[in-house]
């Protein structure tokens, strides 16, 4: 219950209510995370969306045998969602830790994809009524993935447009299925 309030309600509002007042094409989290008045709430979004990943996902990692990449690939990517919102993005001032915090912010995110595509994939590998299943999130996570390719092709640059997508997808599509994955997997 919980964790369905928090990827339901919690991250999509906390995170549209982030980036009010800002152009979604022409800005990104981490630019108006680095306004002094918003640095507290950008490493709140952070360690929300964090936490809510790890839970969520290390209760579907307990279905796989040997899940060891996926829980590795999940902490990278969450090590590196941490080193992103502390990291400072002020390329003016400090360029090189703006410099790394991208790097860390992107490769957190493919990260991400890749442990949550590596979920989907193991977990079908379970049974035919789990590949069966699981169709819908294969297609969603693919879905996900040619959206957020043409959301950077549209903007030029990651953008709060980009970041508002992936987060929000991405969410409810581990939400889901940490949901259903009770009725086939545990049997």
């Amino acid at each position: 219950m919980l964790l369905s309030c928090i990827a339901y309600a919690v991250i999509p509002i906390y995170t549209l209510l982030f980036i009010r007042g800002t152009n979604w094409f022409t800005s990104n989290l981490s630019v108006i995370g680095s306004r002094p008045t918003r640095r507290a709430a950008f490493f709140l979004l952070g360690v929300i969306i964090g936490l809510y990943y790890y839970e969520a996902l290390k209760k579907l990692l307990i279905y796989l045998p040997r899940h060891i990449w996926e829980h590795r690939l999940l902490l990278t990517a969450l090590f590196l969602l941490l080193l992103a919102v502390t990291t400072p993005y002020l390329p003016e001032t400090v360029p090189l830790q703006s410099f790394l915090h991208v790097v860390f912010a992107f490769v957190s995110s493919v990260l991400l994809a890749v442990c949550l595509y590596l979920i989907l994939w193991r977990l079908s590998a379970l049974s035919p009524a789990a590949r069966r299943f699981l169709r819908p999130y294969r297609v969603s996570m693919v879905a996900i993935t040619v959206v957020s390719g043409l959301l950077l092709l549209m903007a030029g640059i990651i953008s709060s447009a980009l970041e508002v997508f992936f987060i929000i997808a991405t969410t409810v599509l581990v939400q889901r299925l940490y949901t259903l994955s009770s009725c086939i997997f545990s049997r």
